[in-house]
């Protein structure tokens, strides 16, 4: 089970790395971000604004400087919940188990360069899940029913892909559940095809092609049509197509699919609504700048991070990816040694942790496996 500890150990700092480095450029457009850091971010930057903690509408958050942000709170919030289940998790998991850990564990935020509770973190779209369940007893599997319809619960979902390592379907079926207390609709969606995406990155013989190919057979309405366009509109770019190419190319891609409409921070006015044929803009464009850049793990990451928008989480799920086709040994150990550092969080304690609940689970489904075969064979036979 080496690789399962390895694989993991490795999508979890690939998605680290991304939040981290993505969190400076998040909300801003690619020509603010050169405007701002006299090029493309290359590595670790400070803020965007130096005075973030007054500085609209940033503040009071400390983005940049190694800092991660939600998506990886809400990962580790998430790893935890499965060490304390040791199996296959739901919607009613969400309820009796993250819930409570957003409200009573305190943990340092590095955004906030304080001790709290993550409820104190994160936005809106997430405290909609303390909200729902904890103030309106709502039935889990329908909590997320009414909330605004974003990349929120999809940012958290790689844990979900290691537990059904190698098993996209499995991955998928479980996020759909996962995610229904959190989100709804085309939001819903993605958490369950960037789980599935995760699931095929650390199968032994994952490829690029494989990761998506596992992405579209699980995805449906405008997420799957999402998908088709951006990953065909990476696949047709030139050879000598730089940054800005690739960046352009997958917004015009993604924009007929995309509610939040260009003006990021002013969006549309039926932005992030429910819907049969829009998509989230995150998870496609991940896999966007995963094909255009043939999965090499720092490329990919940083285009994301140049796209802007919300740069933190492209660049987080585009990093799980990559991380999880090529290994640890594609993840740039000092980037990743500073951002621990600078964020005070000991990634090896959470690969370790999932990792060894992934095992467990592995051997309690294969025990499943094997009990399923005996039912079948025994009323074959009847």
């Amino acid at each position: 089970m080496s690789w399962i500890r390895e694989r993991t150990a490795a999508v979890l700092a690939g998605s680290a790395i991304g939040d981290a480095l993505g969190g400076a450029a998040e909300g801003f457009s690619p020509e603010k971000i050169k405007e701002r850091y006299g090029g493309p971010i290359t590595g670790i930057v400070p803020p965007y604004h130096p005075d973030w903690q007054t500085a609209r509408p940033v503040s009071p958050y400390h983005k940049g400087d190694g800092h991660i942000t939600d998506d990886t709170l809400m990962t580790q919030a998430l790893i935890r919940v499965y060490a304390e289940r040791r199996d296959h998790i739901d919607a009613f998991a969400i309820a009796e188990l993250l819930v409570p850990l957003l409200q009573t564990e305190i943990r340092w935020i590095p955004e906030l360069e304080r001790e709290s509770i993550l409820l104190q973190r994160i936005f809106l779209a997430e405290k909609w899940l303390v909200t729902r369940l904890q103030y309106g007893h709502v039935d889990p599997r329908e909590a997320g029913v009414g909330n605004v319809v974003n990349c929120g619960a999809a940012m958290y979902m790689a844990p979900v892909g290691i537990i059904n390592a190698g098993n996209p379907e499995a991955a998928y079926a479980e996020a759909i559940d996962v995610a229904g207390a959190h989100q709804s609709s085309y939001g819903r969606e993605a958490a369950g095809v960037f789980a599935a995406a995760v699931a095929a990155s650390v199968a032994l013989d994952a490829t690029v092609d494989s990761v998506i190919d596992a992405a579209l057979r699980v995805a449906h309405d405008g997420t799957a049509a999402a998908i088709r366009a951006v990953v065909d509109a990476a696949r047709g770019l030139g050879p000598d197509a730089d940054e800005e190419q690739i960046g352009l190319a997958l917004r015009d891609a993604i924009r007929p699919f995309d509610t939040v409409g260009d003006a990021y921070r002013e969006p549309l006015m039926d932005a992030r609504v429910p819907s049969r044929t829009k998509s989230i803009e995150e998870l496609p464009v991940a896999l966007g700048f995963l094909v255009a850049h043939e999965g090499a793990f720092l490329p990919t990451v940083l285009g994301a991070v140049n796209y802007g928008r919300d740069s933190d989480s492209i660049a987080s799920m585009a990093g799980s990816l990559a991380a999880g086709i090529g290994g640890q040994a594609v993840i740039p150990s000092d980037i990743l040694q500073t951002i621990a550092a600078a964020s005070r969080v000991d990634f090896d304690e959470y690969a370790a942790l999932l990792s060894s609940v992934a095992v467990d689970v592995m051997q309690k489904d294969a025990a499943r496996a094997e009990a399923d075969l005996r039912r079948v064979a025994s009323l074959r036979e009847a």
